[in-house]
């Protein structure tokens, strides 16, 4: 099996479904949050673990499991990813304990992490150079998708069956993105350059590289605060039945979706010029959603807004280190991948956590100033890089990837 025999359409579509899969399970728990709190009586705050652990194990085991895997066989790699997957969902599904049940969700969390390091990067392999910008992005259509369609029908399977229905739903997802990596995936994908440990080194030491990273997990980050909570947040301050809350998610997921693509294209020519624009929106998204946090219709209309504008910077943000990277650090662009998909994962933790410490303190209707206070600093952080950039006569447009 190899490039020549398959089509690097069905290749990608492949990449997508696993990509669907494991986007539903990083944020199924979001939608069950009211079940699981009442299931395992535990607080609204450590359910939050479920999202924070998640993205913490994410973050931790992108680089280091990247650079343990770094020669493996791309196939095998990958068919040991979601072989993994289903068993971390099945523990959860499984689990007797809340404690065995965040057990399985760091299992799977860390098959999230070495999968999205490196599918981006294969996706980029298995095309003409100049349709690498758009085969990553079709990839991460995998993660918009799960955003509309799978996390909502997981939360309606959590509410209608039990919680743990939702968990089998994902094992099911995870078991067809394992047998279409099968039979799709070539056995003949190019291994990446050898790496080791020096190489995080050399990418954190390069200025343009560590700042992107920061900006990354702050402006990713940013929304969490308030979207770890959000069912709560519809349902007991903007006065949302659940039923309707299954509806609302769907609609959510459709403004990510729609802002993931306005995103990828408003990056294409000027990512930082874009991504402060990025930062600026979702900012004044934040300030809408603390208005109008008691409000019903209007409540909606802001989250609404919140979601367009929440993952609009993702692809701009991947597809630019990959960029930097092959400028700058041209030996290490699968570890400067694997380190930003562990940077948006620092911002989920990050954002989750402080939400935590805020519900935990009776102040769930003051999370959106989290995400602004993160805001404002990422956005700082790009005017420096700016700057950094133009000192070194370096345009945007200089670093994008060839033909993109």
């Amino acid at each position: 099996m190899n490039n020549k025999k398959i089509s690097p359409t069905w290749i990608l579509m492949s990449l997508a479904i696993s990509a669907f899969a494991i986007g539903s399970t990083e944020f199924i728990s979001v939608g069950i949050m009211p079940i699981l709190t009442k299931t395992f009586n535990i607080s609204l705050a450590t359910g939050g673990l479920t999202v924070s652990i998640y993205a913490a194990g994410i973050m931790i085991g992108a680089p280091i499991l990247t650079l343990i895997t770094n020669r493996w066989s791309r196939k095998k790699l990958l068919i040991g990813i979601m072989v993994s997957f289903v068993i971390g969902n099945l523990i959860a599904a499984l689990a007797p304990t809340f404690w065995i049940l965040l057990l399985g969700r760091i299992v799977t969390a860390l098959s999230h992490g070495i999968f999205m390091a490196i599918a981006s990067l294969i996706a980029a392999d298995v095309v003409a150079p100049n349709k690498r910008a758009s085969a990553i992005a079709v990839m991460f259509t995998g993660l918009t998708v799960a955003t509309v369609t799978g996390v909502p029908l997981g939360t309606f399977i959590g509410q209608n069956i039990n919680w743990r229905a939702s968990f089998f739903f994902l094992v099911i997802l995870g078991l067809i993105g394992l047998i279409t990596n099968i039979i799709l995936v070539p056995n003949n994908l190019p291994l990446p350059k050898p790496t080791n440990a020096k190489g995080l080194w050399k990418i954190i030491k390069q200025p343009e590289l560590l700042l992107i990273l920061i900006i990354t997990a702050l402006g990713y980050g940013a929304t969490f605060p308030v979207y770890t909570y959000l069912t709560t947040i519809l349902n007991k301050q903007m006065g949302w039945s659940e039923a309707a809350i299954v509806i609302i998610l769907i609609f959510y997921g459709v403004a990510v979706a729609i802002g993931n693509t306005m995103g990828g294209r408003l990056a294409n020519n000027n990512p930082l010029k874009a991504l402060l624009k990025m930062l600026v929106g979702l900012g004044v998204a934040l300030i809408l959603v603390r208005v109008t946090m008691n409000m019903h219709l209007l409540g909606l209309i802001s989250i609404l807004i919140m979601g367009l504008f929440a993952f609009m910077n993702v692809p701009g943000l991947q597809l630019y280190i990959v960029q930097l990277a092959e400028r700058f650090t041209p030996n290490e662009i699968s570890l400067a991948s694997a380190l930003n998909i562990s940077a948006f994962n620092v911002g989920i933790t990050f954002g989750s956590s402080i939400g935590g410490q805020a519900v935990a303190a009776n102040q769930l209707v003051n999370t959106p100033w989290l995400g602004i206070g993160m805001l404002v600093v990422g956005i700082v952080l790009i005017v420096v890089l700016q700057k950094i950039v133009a000192a070194k006569d370096m345009t945007p447009k200089d670093i994008e990837l060839e033909n993109c």
